[in-house]
């Protein structure tokens, strides 16, 4: 759950709802109090970074170090994107 940034040397908290049930030899009823601690601590608004799309406007974001959670506010535009995705070093 924490990996180390390969360039930054930085901890980082490498979980996510979505794909993180439990802790390696526990169950996933002795996992979840602190899970649930860890999820609600890393969307904390001072952890998050909110972007205004306008036209022409391009993103780039570090999942070794970032969660993107898209916020579907655009209704009744169109949204068109383009995801490169780099190889690159394996968690550890």
């Amino acid at each position: 759950m924490i990996r180390t940034h390969p360039e930054t040397g930085k901890k980082i908290l490498y979980i996510n709802r979505g794909h993180t049930q439990r802790f390696k030899g526990f169950t996933e009823e002795e996992s979840r109090p602190i899970l649930e601690y860890l999820f609600a601590h890393q969307v904390r608004p001072e952890f998050t970074c909110r972007f205004r799309w306008e036209p022409g406007s391009l993103a780039f974001w570090d999942n070794r170090s970032a969660q993107h959670n898209p916020v579907n506010d655009y209704h009744g535009y169109k949204r068109l994107m383009h995801r490169i995705i780099l190889k690159g070093d394996k968690p550890s």
